[in-house]
Order: structure tokens, then sequence, then C-alpha cells
């Protein structure tokens, strides 16, 4: 591992311990040659994924490609980087459910959106009005009308 500090090769674990619910373990490290610290994480790598394309290629799944369209969605929203890595791995996880090898890349988009109609309904939106390749406002008006009849309705005020 590189020194992010020197780009030094030659470093030290100086701390372990187990993170994200044991399914990693984050080391402390200190670099030999200019004593700066940084952290790393070691996870195990699932076995592949591969997502296929509407063209019918088929290709490995790439979870950069996943965080990459959360950030765009969430941009500007009270939405933490946590909280975009807590909902990639969500997502990984139902793709890869009953040790699927092969989802289709509609089925990627569904569960993306899936998941940030839970997180931000702005992001939701902004995510969906690409997806769905929204043409016209009332493409728009379709989908938050969808998304309000979905909402749980406020609790009521019991008169006594």
């Amino acid at each position: 591992m590189r020194c992010p500090h020197c780009k030094g090769l030659e470093d030290k674990v100086v701390d372990s311990r187990l993170a994200e619910d044991g399914l990693a373990i984050r080391r402390r490290r200190e670099c030999l040659a200019c004593g700066g610290r940084f952290t790393t994480f070691e996870r195990s790598e699932p076995a592949g994924l591969r997502v296929l394309k509407r063209s019918g290629q088929a290709e490995p799944y790439d979870r950069v490609k996943v965080v990459g369209g959360l950030i765009k969605a969430c941009k500007n929203r009270p939405v933490s980087e946590a909280d975009i890595e807590l909902v990639a791995d969500e997502i990984e996880e139902h793709l890869r459910e009953g040790g699927r090898k092969e989802v289709s890349s509609a089925e990627v988009g569904l569960a993306i959106l899936d998941r940030l109609r839970d997180v931000d309904e702005v992001a939701y939106i902004r995510f969906a009005s690409v997806y769905r390749d929204f043409q016209e406002l009332t493409d728009f008006e379709k989908e938050v009308g969808l998304l309000l009849d979905k909402r749980t309705p406020p609790k009521q005020l019991q008169k006594d």
C-alpha cells in the first residue's frame, strides 16, 4: 500500500479493528519513510457479478458506477457520504441475493430507485428523470404523483 503523503511503500499497522458490522477490517497505518498516518480498509472480494446490458452485452458489476449515480442524484441534498455508501452496500447485497451471477441493468436501476425513495425524495426524482428518460413535464408530474401516493398518510389526531 502506497503512503498517500510521500508515496512510500513501507508502512506498519498501528491499529486494526472490525468495521462495517464485521464485513471489513479497518487498519491504521504509519509510513516508515515520512511518519504520516493513514487508514485502509480490507474487505473480502465477493464472487463476480455480471450486469447484462440492454444491448445484450454483459460486463462486470461496477460499484463505482452505482456510487457515482447516487452522488449525482444526491448532490446538494442532506445525504452524507456514509449514507451513500450504505445505500450502495444494500443495493449490492440485494443484487447478490440467492447467489445470482448475473443481473440486468434494469434490475440495478430499479434497486437504486427503490432505495433512493426511502433516502431522499428529491434525489429519487432526479435519478428517475435520467433513468426513465423523462421527456416532458408530465413525466415529472406522474412520477411525483406516484411518489406521493406511496407515502404513508399522516397520523390523524384523535379527538376525545
